[in-house]
């Protein structure tokens, strides 16, 4: 397995860039099931779990070829609508087929996911939304089972907010029989990305509300060409490196409407932050020598985003003072604690709560990661850590980064990936 050996090289400063969304690109790539034909994405990043979904879809029965960042999907309009386990343990993500297979064929047989290492997404609220809207659900072998003659317009509303719940309903609405109302519909800006395509290709879909989506099902939809957005969660851990560094940094790319709850915080952590008209756009970031503490806490969109969290921890172990912060959306989502502690950290959590005293240096030191967003938060401090930090398990971080090391040695960052 491959491992990052990072070494602490002062202030980072230039220009770097954020890639397309991965959280975005996965619900386009599975809408390509809805419109016999062939459609184009643009921006899509070259990422483990991007290869893992085209490789679902072409099981399922789709011509799926990828060049650069460019991905072409063809739907011949036959389809083995089956999601088999051997995929979908490794991506959570591939459930997002279902809705899709079963608006558009009828039928859908796809594994539950397995677990996953920062707490529980169960899908009983995807499952729930399409019994309501007619279909036929079993559960069998570790497998769901559902089936509909075709969808039928329903008035529902999510118990909790669920991104991939409201994705897969609202790509099964498209061309579902009548009037679809999602209430309590997740808002965050790769649903709006997802509609935006949908609209493309033909559906009418309407934000009724801030979190009310009202689909009208059509009959058919037709290919669509779309670029995908930039990463915000990226563009927002860019910014930390900037920030933790203490340096000077311009992130092409970087859309401030999507990252508003993270650029507050980062202001008010004394971080000069401005949006470029230069170089195609983005943000900079001018940050003091130490961040000042704060308090926060995790939140759906738009609120702050539980996937910047572990990334914050890790400026804030820096910070001239003491920080608080609140995780609110999953369950052991602190493992990274352990290992930032290993590196001179001080952090003491309770429940769902961490209290960080900051520190004038951290120092480097052998540590694992556990999971994507932690993975990052590594990285992070071994840049500002005196010495050399080596990272194993980087897998985790390739399932969200695309080439993360070599974007950050744009900004003077000593990086090396040890292939293993």
């Amino acid at each position: 397995m491959d491992a990052l050996a990072v070494s602490g090289n002062g202030p980072l400063r230039g220009q770097t860039f954020a890639s397309g969304s991965k959280n975005a690109a996965l619900p386009l790539l599975a809408s390509a099931l809805l419109a016999k034909g062939t459609c184009h994405f643009e921006n899509v990043p070259q990422l483990a779990d991007i290869r893992t979904m085209l490789k679902l879809l072409r099981h399922i029965g789709l011509e799926a070829s990828m060049e650069q960042n460019s991905c072409t999907l063809h739907n011949p309009g036959m389809a083995n609508p089956e999601a088999p386990y051997e995929l979908v343990k490794t991506m959570r993500a591939s459930v997002l087929v279902l809705g899709p297979l079963l608006a558009k064929y009828g039928k859908a047989k796809v594994s539950l996911p397995g677990g996953c290492a920062i707490g529980a997404r169960p899908i009983d609220l995807h499952l729930k939304a399409l019994s309501a809207m007619g279909a036929d659900i079993s559960l069998s072998g570790g497998y769901v089972e559902a089936s509909a003659q075709r969808l039928r317009g329903a008035d529902f509303r999510f118990d909790t907010i669920s991104v991939t719940g409201t994705e897969n309903i609202v790509m099964a609405a498209s061309l579902a029989k009548g009037i679809t109302r999602i209430r309590n519909a997740a808002q965050e800006p790769e649903v709006t990305e997802l509609v935006v395509a949908l609209k493309k290709m033909g559906a009418k879909i309407e934000w009724e509300k801030p979190n009310e989506l009202v689909v009208e099902g059509v009959e058919e939809l037709t290919p669509c060409r779309h670029a995908v957005c930039a990463d915000r969660i990226e563009a927002g851990t860019l910014l930390v490196a900037a920030a933790i560094t203490g340096g000077d940094v311009l992130v092409q790319n970087a859309q401030a409407a999507h990252l508003g709850a993270v650029i507050d915080k980062l202001k008010e952590a004394g971080c000069e932050i401005s949006e470029a008209q230069e170089n195609g756009g983005g943000l900079r970031l001018v940050a003091p020598p130490r961040p000042r503490p704060l308090q926060l806490q995790t939140q759906e969109y738009p609120g702050f985003p539980t996937d910047m969290q572990a990334q914050f921890m890790a400026l804030l172990s820096m910070a001239d003072g003491d920080s608080e912060i609140s995780e609110n959306i999953f369950e052991n989502r602190y493992m990274h604690v352990a290992e930032l502690c290993r590196m001179g950290a001080h952090i003491h959590v309770s429940g769902t709560h961490a209290l960080i005293h900051g520190v004038p240096q951290l120092s480097g030191a052998p540590v694992m990661a556990t999971d994507l967003r932690a993975s990052a938060s590594l990285v992070l401090a071994a840049l500002r850590a005196e010495g050399t930090t080596t990272i194993s398990r980087v897998y985790h971080l390739d399932r969200g980064y695309e080439r993360l090391e070599e974007k950050l040695a744009l900004l003077g960052a000593k990086v090396e990936r040890i292939r293993g």
